[in-house]
């Protein structure tokens, strides 16, 4: 043995401890970097649902860069070289830490929302994830070439990245979030950037040394692949990002927007290349049935027949099934994986696949449907994917699948009014679930024919045959009207925010729902002190049912951050609550913090009514956001805060923040009465004043009830958990 190979045998048994330890601070600061510049770039741009799936197709695409320049640094440049290359781009990444978003930088509501998040996003953090992004190909090639053990299969470092990208996804809602400010997360992750040099700089050089007298480019693959493999690798890699993405468009919608909601999804997606990329892969046999049962529930979950199922319920439920359907399809492409010298291009193949469903759900989908039915598509690909690896299926088989998806379409969903039972949701999952089993006892052949089939059938049983008035989709989700009854209905996804009665049209209208006139956002209009305000503002437009409340004489603003909700609002087809009472007070388009932020204008009372959905815009509810409000308020004005919630109590933040503000505080919990008309809803309301003396109307009212602060740590845009308030 020569001297050389006795010095490099210590480090090759040291590499394997040292590439995964590299490989797994990589993908932790990777992925650890997405919800936080998410939270950083929030009070910027709003928090819709969709700034998460534009962001994810951010992180897709960049991604894709990555491994381009890891590929083509592997094929084309020696090896000494791509350590010190490397390390000069990430010597250029530390000029962007610690991440931030440039004060120049200013949201424009006319332009598009998707095109300026991007661009956001670009300039913020583009090139740090570039850099991160590259690592997990390159290190593995350098460990390929290290002679240390396994270095001809080097595929299980991808487990170990895997398994640090699962723990920061994890450990930013449920430990870092709740714990510390955005700004320590920020100098905490430029911290491990710098220590990542360290581990990149050691890896590098084990690798160049194991290589000393050797050619110092990589030899070239023996085998070729063809166009179909790289498809193949593709659609594969496709189907469960973009499930991925639907599965958190469905849950966000209803849950709210915030790294807790947007990384759960992530996190499973991400378990289940742990659980598949290594070299003890899970078998066929227990995937394939699970991820069958899972795309059948999934199914169900995504069609109507769920729309009255609870948000966190079906949270619950996307969860597992989410993972079998991930792990099925990541199990078909580690099956699938080509010789260590096209890894680089199974890499680019598989971001590709990902960042066209990223592209397809954040940019495509809002574009061509009308309504939020990218989760069918994907169903449909999934059970599609099903058909990959299958036992050989005749004629036979094929008409016993239509058979049988016929009869159980027909069961669950009703044909022509024949065989339909009166089941709660739950009951119709448990029925799809139930059939499903069975199948996969009895026609293990027909499974993923019949997975397809019958969720492609579904969609025209499952379909909404309610008759719409209007049904359009926007950034910010899928709007419709319609009447049910005497009732006219606007909802934005499955949350109602508007109704009006359809006996009402051409008089003026009678607010309904939160605002009618006995509730407390009605009363605090109308008192007294209302009717003399000479300006209110109201931040979140709906119908417009309060303009109904507003006196000759005064102004009236509205802020609404979707143009579509402001369409449907002023049309009198559909509503006439501004056309009637308020038709010349003027919208003001965009995110209401940011366009206060640019007004100089103030109001007597200034209403923000944009917490009622299951959503809660945390941007909107912090220190500086009320001390915003508080400056756009005339002396002695009236802040109020419409905070009813399903899920969220915010009440107690907002006592911190006027605790610390010096503010007198009031909350009133509302049930309609006996003598209230139909379509009135409860409603939870908070008044507050810098004044005391404008307060005391509103306290001399019993229903009022004072509102302290418990001394708990109050929110900012730094700072706020959003966990701390889930009821």
């Amino acid at each position: 043995m020569s001297l050389a190979d006795q010095s490099a045998r210590p480090v090759r048994s040291l590499a394997p401890a040292l590439f995964t330890a590299t490989i797994f601070l990589s993908a932790t600061l990777l992925f650890f970097v997405q919800p936080l510049f998410a939270k950083l770039i929030l009070p910027r741009i709003g928090g819709a649902p969709a700034v998460w799936t534009t962001a994810m197709l951010f992180f897709q695409t960049v991604l894709i860069a990555g491994y381009l320049y890891a590929h083509l640094m592997i094929r084309l440049v020696p090896l000494r070289a791509q350590l010190w290359v490397h390390l000069a781009f990430w010597a250029a990444a530390l000029m962007f830490l610690p991440l931030s978003v440039s004060e120049a930088w200013a949201f424009d509501p006319s332009g598009s929302m998707a095109v300026q998040t991007l661009w956001l996003l670009a300039l913020g953090v583009g090139v740090p994830f570039a850099m991160l992004s590259a690592n997990a190909p390159l290190l593995q090639a350098w460990y390929a070439r290290s002679g240390g053990p396994s270095a001809e299969d080097p595929y299980f470092l991808y487990g170990a990245s895997n398994l640090g990208s699962l723990i920061a996804l994890l450990a930013f809602p449920l430990v870092a979030e709740p714990l510390f400010g955005g700004r320590d997360i920020g100098f905490a992750w430029a911290a491990g950037f710098v220590l990542l040099g360290l581990g990149l700089g050691f890896s590098g050089c084990a690798a160049v040394r194991a290589n000393i007298g050797a050619p110092q480019k990589a030899a070239p693959p023996k085998t070729k692949l063809g166009l179909s493999q790289l498809a193949l690798w593709a659609f594969i890699a496709f189907v469960p990002s973009s499930l991925m993405l639907a599965v958190t468009t469905e849950i966000s919608t209803d849950l709210g927007s915030f790294p807790l909601i947007w990384v759960v999804p992530l996190a499973i997606y991400i378990l289940s290349f742990v659980l598949t990329f290594s070299q003890r892969a899970l078998p066929a046999s227990l995937t394939r049935p699970a991820a069958l049962l899972s795309v059948i529930v999934m199914a169900v979950l995504v069609s109507n027949q769920a729309n009255a199922m609870p948000a966190w319920v079906k949270a619950l439920l996307f969860a597992p099934a989410l993972l079998a359907v991930a792990v099925e399809a990541h199990r078909l492409l580690y099956a699938r994986r080509p010789e260590a010298g096209h890894l680089t291009v199974f890499y680019i193949t598989m971001s590709v696949g990902g960042a066209l469903g990223g592209l397809a759900n954040s940019i495509i989908a809002p574009w061509v449907f009308s309504g939020v039915h990218e989760g069918l598509v994907s169903v449909l690909l999934a059970g599609g994917l099903l058909l990959l690896g299958s036992p050989r299926i005749c004629h036979r088989t094929y008409l016993r699948a239509v058979i049988g998806g016929l009869l159980a379409i027909a069961f669950l969903y009703g044909w022509n009014g024949l065989l339909v039972i009166p089941l709660p949701p739950l009951g119709y999952l448990a029925l799809a679930a139930g059939f499903a089993l069975w199948l996969a006892l009895h026609w293990r052949e027909a499974l993923p024919v019949l997975a397809g089939l019958m969720f492609f059938l579904g969609v025209d049983w499952a379909a909404d045959t309610k008759p719409y008035l209007f049904k359009d989709r926007s950034f910010f989700g899928a709007h419709s009207v319609r009447d049910d009854g005497d009732l006219r209905i606007y909802a934005n996804g499955t949350t109602v925010h508007g109704l009006q009665r359809v006996d009402e049209a051409g008089a003026r209208p009678t607010p309904l729902s939160y605002y009618h006139p006995q509730s407390p956002m009605a009363e605090l209009i109308t008192a007294p002190e209302g009717r003399a305000a000479g300006a209110i503002g109201i931040v979140g437009l709906g119908v417009g049912s309060l303009a109904c409340y507003a006196e000759p004489g005064q102004d009236w603003a509205f802020y609404e951050i979707d143009p579509m909700v402001d369409q449907v609002a002023r049309d009198p087809r559909l509503f006439t609550f501004m056309s009637d009472c308020a038709g010349d007070a003027p919208t003001h388009l965009g995110d209401a913090r940011i366009v206060l932020d640019r007004q100089d204008v103030t109001y007597d009372i200034l209403l923000l009514d944009a917490y009622s959905s299951d959503a809660i815009p945390v941007h909107l509810v912090t220190a500086e956001a009320v001390q915003l409000y508080l400056e756009r308020l005339t002396t002695g004005g009236l802040l109020v805060f419409h905070i009813s919630n399903r899920y969220y109590d915010i009440s107690q933040p907002l006592a911190r923040i006027g605790g610390a503000l010096g503010l007198t505080m009031a909350i009133r919990s509302d049930v309609p009465g006996e003598n209230t008309q139909a379509g009135a809803k409860a409603s939870v309301v908070v008044a507050m004043s810098l004044d005391p003396a404008r307060m005391a109307p509103v306290m001399a009212d019993t229903r009022w009830q004072p509102l302290t602060s418990d001394g708990g740590p109050v929110w900012t845009d730094d700072y706020a958990n959003l966990l701390g308030a889930l009821r």
